[in-house]
């Protein structure tokens, strides 16, 4: 098991991370999430041996401090993949299990399985410029499980993908991850590859740790605006607004609520009415704008196109709204999603 008590990392003085504590379990998969400049991959080479760190880093209670980064039986893989253009995929695979001279036909045999495993069997005799970008990060992938790491060290791995890849293999790699019972820790500035590939999401801003769950607590109780419109909801609403809106989606009273963009649904039996400001139609859905008296514009779906100007009730999706902790009274309960 993976503890951080109290790190922290200056470069010249100046702060990049600062008091972070973590844990992370034998088998889980945790996605440091943050905007670019938040520390993340400063805390991640921290953990590698890569940085220097105050506070404690320790593995199943021992500290690395000190350690160096071969000698503390983790893995890493970096968002180009690093492959050596002229060795073979089998060979790129193979690459570490030679260096800790493993005999040749263990070293086939298992570059083969993983292989298998990240879906390139028979991709063995490829050269990676023969590749396509994820089918790159894939045979990287393989090469960093195939000296089974302690933990694997995730830095930005789909980002040099485009959007349709990147979907893909986030689900790919949450199944590789789980199927081969491996730790690891992820850094990632796009929430919904945190929320694809991890079990649980420490989110971090200018170097200090802001939340940490669960995905499911995470995403239900965002700790402040700021996290709630990071982890992608499309607005916070304040004061008398936010209350309007929770009084008709029947959850606890708070002078906060963050909306996801479906949060408001055209139902003429809805509790709330407002004026259509505009219609336009998406390849699934038509999407309106809504002012509410007392709450502003909002952005609803319907089924139908209803003019602008016209009337319209609304009904609130309470598992499309959130209650930011910092606007939670502490005997409040946290309210589920559905």
């Amino acid at each position: 098991m993976l503890s951080l008590r109290e790190v922290s990392v200056a470069y010249d003085g100046t702060t990049a991370v600062e008091d972070v504590s973590l844990e992370l379990g034998d088998g889980e998969v945790l996605a440091l999430l943050g905007p670019s400049g938040s520390g993340k991959s400063t805390l991640l080479r921290a953990v590698a041996g890569l940085e220097d760190a105050g506070g404690a880093i320790e593995w199943d209670g021992r500290s690395l401090r000190g350690v160096l980064t071969h000698k503390r039986g983790f893995a890493l893989m970096f968002q180009d993949g690093q492959l050596f253009p002229h060795l073979t995929v089998a060979g790129n695979v193979a690459y570490p299990m030679r260096l800790r001279r493993m005999a040749a036909a263990v070293r086939t045999k298992k570059a083969g399985d993983l292989l298998e495993l990240v879906g390139l069997g028979g991709y063995q005799d490829r050269l990676p410029g023969t590749l396509s970008g994820g089918e790159r990060q894939r045979v990287a992938l393989a090469r960093a499980l195939a000296v089974e790491p302690r933990l694997l060290l995730l830095d930005e791995p789909l980002s040099a993908l485009d959007a349709g890849l990147r979907e893909r293999l986030a689900g790919d790699l949450r199944r590789i991850l789980h199927e081969s019972g491996t730790t690891a820790l992820m850094v990632t500035h796009d929430q919904e590859e945190a929320f694809a590939v991890a079990d649980r999401i420490a989110l971090l801003r200018d170097g200090r740790l802001v939340q940490e769950g669960t995905l499911r607590d995470v995403w239900a109780t965002p700790t402040d605006a700021w996290a709630a419109s990071f982890l992608g909801y499309a607005r916070v609403l304040e004061g008398a607004a936010a209350r309007t809106v929770l009084e008709a989606a029947g959850m606890t009273s708070a002078d906060e609520v963050a909306l996801r963009r479906s949060a408001f649904v055209a139902d003429p039996s809805g509790p709330l009415t407002g004026t259509v400001v505009s219609a336009r139609a998406t390849p699934e859905q038509l999407r309106l704008v809504v002012r509410l008296p007392g709450v502003g514009e909002v952005d609803a779906v319907a089924d139908e196109a209803p003019a602008p100007g016209e009337n319209i009730a609304l009904r609130v999706e309470p598992n499309r709204l959130a209650i930011p902790e910092s606007a939670l009274p502490e005997s409040a309960a946290h309210p589920p999603p559905t």
